[in-house]
Parts: structure tokens; C-alpha cells; sequence
């Protein structure tokens, strides 16, 4: 226990430190060095694109640990805690800085959605409980990191549209398509000694949070497919125009 205890601090101090140092000096540093856009961004932008840069960086990394515990070492499955470890303190970060920098980056779905999560994973880092099913809510880290461009570029730029739909996709594939396959592995232990023994406390975390979790991501789920509908549309209705003047001259 105390070197779990260790591990657990080791990694809060390690990923807060992280997670400042790229969100107040590496983003902004390598932003201007990669793209220029990133210059013309008002305060309000810069602090918003900072974020999801950190945001990227997260979910590459915990999503890395994931795939490899679920797909290659089944072992791992009840053991391994450093990718929800990760999790646990940079949504605890994020919720920080989402506060901190309310009017820029403030939404309340944002902080139920920490919220949740950290209730929940408090049970996996601080029991030793769900592991499994705590990797497996991991998965939906990888719709993250094609929120990013979204900040530079013109709504209808080529850049702009093609990680619009790619964000569409792999948002659907990583948060809506696997819901059927994590309920179905819930419901196959419910009523059993295992679930049983871990209680009520944990019980209702582990079902209340994801509920809440995939709630929240079904209703963004629309308002992503709504608004890369919109972007296809501005396109052909601007593909049409283009016709029509070709037409006149």
C-alpha cells in the first residue's frame, strides 16, 4: 500500500507539473513555431487553444496506455493504475483551469462531466476497485485530440473540414459505438460475488458516472454531427454560387 501510495503521489506531482508547464509556456511556445494562425488569436483563443493542447497531449498518452493494458495484458486488467492515475490529476487540473479561466473556457458540462469522472476513478485509485471498466471508459480519450484545430481555422477552411469529420467519427466510434459492448460487460456482472462485494458507495459511482458520462456524450454527439452537417452544407451552397458566377461571366 505504501508504495501505491507513493505511485499515486508521484504521479500527481509529476502530471500537474506537466500539465502547468504546457499550458502557460511549451503550448503557446511551440504554437508560434508550428502555425502562424496562432498569433492572430485573441487572449480569449490563445487560453482556449492552450488548453486543448494539453487536453491532446492527455488523452495521446493515457489512450496509448489503454489500448496496450485491454489489447496485450489482460494481466493488467485489475493492476495497472498509472493511465488512470494520469487521468485522475489532469481532470483535476483541467478542472482548475477551467475555473480559473471561467469566461474563456467555463462550461458547466465540462465540470459535470470532471466531476463525475473523479467520483468515480476516486474508486479505482482510492479502493483498488473497477479497473477494467475503468480502462475501458479510457477509450473515449481519443476523440480528443481533433478538438484542437477546431480553434484555428476559418469554418469552412480545407484543414478545418477534414478534422471535422474525422472528430465526427472518431468521436461516434470511441464514445457512442462502444456503449452497447461496456453496458452488455456491466450487466454481466451485475448480481455476482464481485459485484457484490464492492458496495454500495462504489456501486453507485461506477453506474451513476457512467449514466452521466454517456448522457453528456450522446448530446454532444448531436451537436457534433450538427455541426459538421452545417459545414457540408456551407460548402455546397458555396460550390452552387461559384457555378452560378462561372455561369454569369
Amino acid at each position: 500500500m505504501a508504495t501505491f501510495n507513493k505511485l499515486i503521489i508521484g504521479t500527481a506531482v509529476t502530471s500537474f507539473t506537466i500539465f502547468q508547464l504546457l499550458f502557460h509556456v511549451l503550448s503557446s511556445w511551440a504554437s508560434t513555431r508550428i502555425t502562424p494562425a496562432f498569433n492572430n488569436l485573441n487572449q480569449k483563443r490563445k487560453i482556449e487553444w492552450n488548453s486543448r493542447t494539453v487536453s491532446t497531449f492527455h488523452a495521446l498518452v493515457v489512450g496509448a496506455f489503454c489500448v496496450y493494458i485491454l489489447l496485450y495484458d489482460e494481466a493488467l486488467y485489475q493492476t495497472d493504475f498509472k493511465n488512470m492515475t494520469f487521468f485522475f490529476f489532469f481532470s483535476f487540473t483541467d478542472l482548475f483551469l477551467i475555473t480559473y479561466y471561467w469566461k474563456a473556457i467555463g462550461d458547466k458540462f465540462f465540470v459535470i462531466h470532471h466531476l463525475a469522472a473523479l467520483y468515480a476513478y476516486y474508486f479505482v485509485l482510492g479502493e483498488g476497485m473497477l479497473a477494467y471498466f475503468g480502462n475501458f471508459r479510457l477509450l473515449a480519450e481519443f476523440s480528443t485530440p481533433f478538438v484542437v484545430l477546431e480553434v484555428l481555422g476559418t469554418l469552412t477552411s480545407k484543414a478545418n473540414i477534414i478534422n471535422g469529420v474525422l472528430m465526427t467519427i472518431v468521436f461516434f466510434m470511441v464514445r457512442i459505438v462502444v456503449m452497447p459492448v461496456y453496458y452488455a460487460d456491466v450487466i454481466s456482472v451485475f448480481g455476482t460475488e464481485d459485484f457484490h462485494r464492492v458496495g454500495v458507495a462504489a456501486q453507485s459511482a461506477w453506474i451513476i458516472s457512467s449514466v452521466v458520462l454517456d448522457v453528456m456524450n450522446l448530446m454532444w454527439m448531436v451537436k457534433i454531427t450538427k455541426g459538421c452537417y452545417k459545414v457540408i452544407s456551407l460548402i455546397g451552397q458555396e460550390e452552387v454560387k461559384m457555378r452560378k458566377n462561372g455561369k454569369s461571366d
